[in-house]
């Protein structure tokens, strides 16, 4: 049923992708590197004062506009030469127009589109209403539930085919925690069906966990001359 969910498997000729060997992201040195360091949960559940649907629109709208930053951060080395598909894992991710036409396309033209129908409804006052008392429309969970499915797309495209200059632009503590804090949110709330995301479980089971604390700094350390006291000569 792939295909309902406008993915599909690439063919691999019985012969194993070679980016499948290779998870540059799931390595320790990677995953342990957070902007934050608490149990995200406590910032996604939904405060007794608010209503369910601005909490969904507000934080809805947080997650379009800090994925496209993180995007952009790396756009110039997705290009249709490098991205001639939107690949994540050994998923390839096609697009439907709103007649249902399924379209391959590269991965820039697939975030493109993303993005563009992301600007579209977030900013579309019948359906994520500003002002007050104005109503959220019916179909306003459905089309959150949508956005999401395509925003998880670009973020495992992220890691799948551009990790390696997120790491070069120092920016893989941000991507990370970008990833955890989306995983927790879309968990809470069911926007994401779990088959969908389960491409990238081995990373959320690492991230969604809270950061174990630093280690304490041994007393010995603590009283070890500094660099300048050792260099110092005491004249006699």
């Amino acid at each position: 049923m792939d295909w309902l969910m406008g993915k599909s498997k690439p063919k691999t000729n019985g012969k194993k992708p070679p980016a499948e060997e290779k998870k540059q992201y799931m390595e320790p040195e990677f995953t342990k590197i957070r902007v934050v360091d608490f149990d995200l949960k406590e910032l996604v559940v939904l405060p007794r004062e608010i209503d369910l649907n601005e909490w969904l629109a507000s934080n809805t709208t947080t997650f379009f506009n800090l994925i496209n930053l993180q995007y952009s951060t790396i756009s110039e080395f997705c290009t249709g030469d490098t991205c001639q598909a939107m690949t994540a894992c050994s998923t390839i991710y096609y697009w439907y127009d709103e007649r249902g036409k399924k379209t391959k396309c590269t991965a820039p033209q697939y975030v493109d589109f993303v993005m563009s129908l992301c600007q579209k409804l977030v900013t579309d006052e019948e359906i994520f209403p500003t002002k007050y008392g104005k109503e959220f429309p019916n179909s306003f969970e459905s089309l959150v539930k949508k956005i999401c499915r395509y925003l998880f797309h670009v973020l495992a495209h992220l890691y799948w085919a551009h990790f390696k200059e997120t790491v070069a632009l120092d920016l893989q503590g941000h991507l990370n925690t970008l990833y955890a804090h989306f995983i927790v949110f879309v968990r809470e709330f069911n926007l994401v069906d779990p088959k969908e995301i389960s491409i990238m479980d081995d990373l959320s089971k690492v991230l969604c966990t809270p950061a174990p604390p630093p280690a304490p700094v041994p007393a010995s350390s603590a009283s070890a001359p500094s660099p300048s006291s050792e260099n110092h000569v005491t004249e006699r």
